[in-house]
């Protein structure tokens, strides 16, 4: 499992040579081959168990149908395979969608939105050809609003609309804000609205609201942090200091940033049961955590 990834260690790839200390996180992916030898050695029986990042608990349901399935994903999983061998969401949802299925089907449903591996939060999946198409074109085409809850190094006290041109390095899977005409950039839009500001240990911090008014890899941690407002915990855009601090102190080992709740709109193409559906995906405990010990009231998020 080591040599095909699929072993995480506090949200990375383990590689084997690492020391575990008290605390650490380690995650498991497993193919849907080796959980079902564990089905037929221990239990003998034809149904799934649904693994999950938090130690086999099972996919996190937020809202489920007969045609969509809203899963809150959790850090340090895939949204997709990167490598052949990885293990992603995308392949625990297809598991449990199939394993409702009557008969057989040439169909394998698919998610319809990625996040980053340590991002958790909100995967929309489509049942069936229908919903899976629907669901596409409704992300494609922007019919629905997409909001992110983190917590960023700093003090902001206005709402704003900031927009940038956003250049992508394929070969370190990073980006960057670029000017305007840069090659290969696009144009990116990101608001945000402040809803708590805290200080904790002589630092100001935000607990920010974001709109993700266009979608692009990256976009909100790069975003944030070229104006000087880099997400705790993050360690591609954000802080090591940073990073270093809640990891010691709450044990956070990836950005606190969640994927919080999609809101519909009502195109013509997109079943009326749907127009104007709200999905909200609960924090992590670890966020919760954090905020509860930055003195932030969680009674707003009730």
């Amino acid at each position: 499992m080591l040599r095909k990834k699929n072993i995480v260690l506090n949200g990375k790839k383990a590689e084997g040579r690492e020391r575990l200390a008290e605390g650490d996180e380690i995650t498991l992916f497993l193919s849907d081959e080796t959980i079902a030898g564990f089905r037929v050695e221990h239990t003998g029986k034809a149904s799934a168990q649904r693994g999950s990042a938090s130690g086999g608990a099972g996919l996190s349901v937020v809202f489920e149908d007969e045609d969509v399935l809203i899963v809150n994903k959790p850090a340090g999983m895939l949204s997709q395979k990167a490598d052949r061998s990885d293990i992603s969401l995308s392949e625990y949802i297809a598991d449990y969608i199939m394993g409702q299925q009557q008969g057989e089907s040439t169909f394998r449903p698919g998610i319809c939105n990625r996040l980053d591996r340590n991002t958790t939060g909100l995967v929309a999946a489509g049942k069936n050809i229908e919903s899976l198409q629907y669901l596409n074109r409704l992300f494609r085409e922007r019919n629905l609003e997409k909001y992110y809850l983190c917590l960023v190094k700093g003090k902001i006290l206005k709402r704003a609309e900031i927009d940038g041109y956003l250049r992508k390095d394929g070969s370190h899977n990073r980006v960057s804000i670029a000017a305007e005409g840069t090659e290969g950039a696009v144009r990116i839009v990101t608001a945000y609205e402040p809803l708590n500001n805290m200080v904790w240990k002589g630092q100001d911090y935000t607990l920010l609201k974001v709109h993700l008014v266009t979608g692009k890899s990256h976009q909100i941690r790069a975003h944030l942090q070229s104006i000087g407002h880099p997400i705790a915990g993050d360690t591609k855009y954000g802080e090591k200091s940073l990073y270093h601090l809640f990891k010691k102190e709450f044990g956070v080992r990836y950005q606190l940033l969640h994927a919080w709740k999609l809101c519909l709109g009502a195109p013509e193409y997109l079943p009326r049961k749907y127009h104007g559906a709200v999905w909200q995906a609960p924090l992590p405990d670890k966020f919760e955590k954090v905020l509860a010990g930055m003195g932030v009231d969680m009674q707003m998020f009730c």
